[in-house]
């Protein structure tokens, strides 16, 4: 559920084909700067009550770590 969520929140936002965001996708692949990262953030915040605090959010390689850190909170 996680997953689709957040690839939701990706597409519309970049305006990227569904097909081309799997767990495995690196955010640099998707052209993702550190303002887009922030932008991402934020979304997940208010799509899921939770807060990603600065260094978790560095940590970030994959769509995976984001669903991972979405799952253990």
């Amino acid at each position: 559920m996680e997953f689709e969520k957040i690839r939701a929140i990706i597409c519309e936002q970049y305006e990227i084909d569904e097909e081309e965001v799997t767990l495995d996708t690196h955010l640099e692949d998707l052209n993702f700067d550190s303002l887009d990262m922030i932008e991402i953030a934020m979304d997940i915040e208010d799509e899921f009550n939770v807060e990603v605090p600065d260094e978790v959010l560095e940590k970030f390689v994959t769509i995976g770590d984001i669903v991972d850190f979405l799952e253990k909170r």
